[in-house]
């Protein structure tokens, strides 16, 4: 098998194990629609849960396993969009929270922060996961500005706890999408894209260790980037053309989901390449040196490529820079 080590590839022999367990939790509305979006976009390999207070939108939901939060706090009509209902109904679920996560060994927290019962239970789901010793990842989206001022100061102190209990945090702030869609653009649509960025995000991650590629990433490549690393950033890009993955990286590089200083200042760098069968190892070593040269020149960046024969001619490059 082969993988990246650093900024050198590592070519090893090894037994065949057991590919890493990883599940997908998606809490509150937000994080539900993100979970129902995933499964509809036919995202694979992972084991999908869904948690919520409000009992009619868990059972609306496709996802296998179903958890409702705070039934007796909540008789199963939500969290008012109080985060401290949210937090209240996963302490009173915390043994049944366990017994979902127990077996993995990476765990995606979603949510969308701002509401109640997200931005609540995601905190508590999370220092619940890294108890069991479970790699932690959130991945949750910061409201957009029409959403108001109350959102917002939910949205700043849901992620500072969150910031606190996992290993990796990345945010993704509703407002920088809207330098992404169209004017036009319906408001049902705008959240849409929301949750195609949060797919993004733990399929980007995931795919590196669960689907054989190119170059092949183990979970202790991801670990090594991901364990206590504190806020992350991500970004993504696409390419068509001759010049597909260079235009790809440069997109992923200077995306609107990133804080201008973030690639620079990274102490750790995940890339993601997926294309079709005919992406080639040259494509791949020009577009990781634009990210590189990006990065600050001790980070460790690690790569995988992986196939998709669905982009036909297309690259699609994620980009998630912790430290």
């Amino acid at each position: 098998m082969e993988h990246t080590q650093g900024r050198r590839p590592v070519f090893e022999l090894e037994e065949e194990r057991e590919a890493a367990k990883i599940k997908v939790i998606g809490l509150g509305g937000g994080g539900s629609n993100a979970v129902n979006r995933m499964m509809a976009a036919s995202f694979t390999g992972v084991d999908f849960i869904v948690g919520n207070t409000d009992l009619q939108a868990l059972r609306s939901s496709p996802a296998p396993v179903k958890l409702q939060l705070g039934a007796r706090l909540t008789g199963g009509l939500g969290a008012g969009s109080d985060p401290e209902v949210g937090k209240n109904a996963a302490l009173e679920d915390r043994d049944e929270i366990k017994t979902v996560l127990e077996g993995a060994d990476m765990v995606f927290v979603t949510a969308g922060l701002g509401g109640g019962t997200g931005t609540g239970s995601a905190p508590i789901v999370a220092s619940v996961a890294k108890e069991l010793g479970i790699l932690t990842v959130a991945v949750v989206t910061k409201p957009f500005g029409f959403e108001g001022r109350k959102r917002a100061l939910q949205a700043e102190a849901g992620m500072a706890e969150l910031r606190a209990v996992v290993d990796t945090l990345i945010a993704i702030p509703n407002q920088r999408l809207l330098a992404v869609v169209d004017r036009g653009t319906p408001l049902l649509e705008a959240f849409k894209v929301a949750d195609t960025v949060l797919l993004q995000a733990v399929q980007g991650i995931s795919d590196l260790i669960l689907v054989p590629g190119l170059i092949n990433l183990d979970f202790a490549d991801v670990r090594t980037i991901m364990s206590g690393m504190g806020m992350a950033l991500m970004g993504t890009g696409t390419g068509k053309g001759e010049h597909r993955a260079l235009d790809a990286a440069q997109k992923a590089v200077a995306s609107p989901l990133l804080d201008e200083t973030s690639i620079e200042g990274a102490r750790g760098i995940l890339i993601n390449f997926t294309g079709g069968s005919d992406l080639s190892i040259h494509e791949v070593e020009e577009a990781a040196r634009i990210v590189q040269e990006a990065a600050h020149e001790e980070a460790n960046i690690i790569f995988g490529a992986v196939l998709d024969e669905s982009l036909q001619d297309e690259v699609r490059i994620t980009v998630i820079a912790t430290g």
